[in-house]
């Protein structure tokens, strides 16, 4: 079989992590790495054995003949480059959030649908190994009907004036930062292990004056099956872990049969109601990478549809109703209300 060749667009931090991923996968090519600041391109492709680097997207597809492109890259620039790879026909992985807004990501989904080209959205927290066993748990029906649903967000790198500084400075100064950045992620997570969400309630903060945007908060969700969900954010304090940034938190997942709870070490651990605990051994993943391997696992799922035909979880259009909910947590805060998924009408906010 023809190695799948992979372009990569954008250089920052994270990027590591994808150009890992990549290498992992059998047969996947890397063949090109661009960033607007080449220097940071030509670091990370001798780093990772990439061939050839760029300081634009454009050059780098109209030299590199590649299948797939990973946008690495901010929501600012999403709208340009995802342009950039319908143009070509060229199947995509985007950085999440998808675009600056729901009307900007509803946009692009059209633009893919019309270039007739697959696009799948990099929300890795899915992907992660704890929250794919709590899926099999949950599909298996070994928690029952599910009650609950609660993250305690905690990854305590946001304290100071130089919070966020050595990793993604751009934090700093993200007028929209918690829930736009972070609890994206858990809005997409708490979808997949419960099920779609039928109201949100939101209050944020901003605990950091150091920052743009807000660094705390709470989401309350309700779920169309009847259950409940709450993300409790904060990022300026960490929690009990060898590395916070494992699990970036601690999750319990209930239901009428028990409590499956997630530590931030990765462990689950399951009380069957009213019985003792106990540690519910599973593959927790690597320890020396990001999430236990998530990325892998996400770009290793993209490989697999785009070879062979498998179901794709994460494409635009399934993640569209994420950027709606994202919307409606800060329309929540704004008018101080929950707000009904259903009948929301996201606006322009950028």
């Amino acid at each position: 079989m023809k190695p799948l060749r992979v372009a990569v667009a954008g250089a920052g931090y994270f990027a590591q992590f994808h150009l890992e991923g990549w290498r992992r996968i059998p047969g996947v090519e890397l063949v090109g790495i661009c960033d607007l600041e080449e220097d940071k391109a030509r670091s990370l492709a001798a780093r990772f054995a990439v061939p050839r680097a760029f300081d634009s997207a454009a050059r780098m597809l109209d030299a590199c003949n590649a299948d797939l492109v990973d946008l690495v890259a901010p929501p600012a620039s999403h709208a340009t480059l995802v342009g950039e790879t319908a143009r070509r026909g060229l199947a995509t992985v985007c950085q999440k959030p998808f675009g600056r807004s729901y009307a900007e990501a509803r946009a692009l989904a059209d633009v893919a649908a019309r270039a007739g080209i697959t696009i799948a959205i990099h929300e890795n927290f899915r992907f992660m190994p704890h929250f794919r066993e709590m899926k099999r748990w949950v599909d298996a029906g070994r928690l029952g009907a599910l009650h609950s649903i609660a993250f305690r967000l905690r990854p305590g790198d946001g304290q100071g004036p130089q919070a966020y500084l050595s990793r993604q400075p751009a934090f700093q100064t993200m007028p929209r930062f918690l829930v736009f950045e972070t609890a994206i992620h858990l809005i997409d997570t708490f979808r997949f292990l419960v099920g779609e969400v039928a109201a949100i309630t939101a209050r944020l903060r901003r605990l950091n004056p150091a920052i743009a945007g807000e660094d705390a908060g709470y989401l309350v969700f309700e779920f169309a099956g009847g259950a409940t969900g709450l993300f409790d954010g904060n990022r300026l304090n960490d929690h009990v872990a060898e590395n916070p940034r494992r699990t970036m938190g601690e999750c319990w997942l209930e239901g009428a049969a028990g409590v499956l709870r997630l530590d931030g070490d990765a462990r689950l651990w399951w009380k069957p109601h009213q019985q003792p605990e106990a540690e519910h051994a599973y593959e927790r993943g690597r320890d020396d990478t990001f999430g236990g391997g998530a990325c892998d696992a996400l770009q290793a799922h993209v490989v697999r549809h785009l070879r062979g035909g498998a179901p794709l979880e994460n494409s635009a259009e399934a993640y569209l109703p994420n950027m709606k909910i994202l919307e409606a947590a800060y329309a929540s805060h704004a008018q101080g209300r929950r707000i009904e998924i259903g009948s929301f009408e996201p606006g322009e906010v950028r």
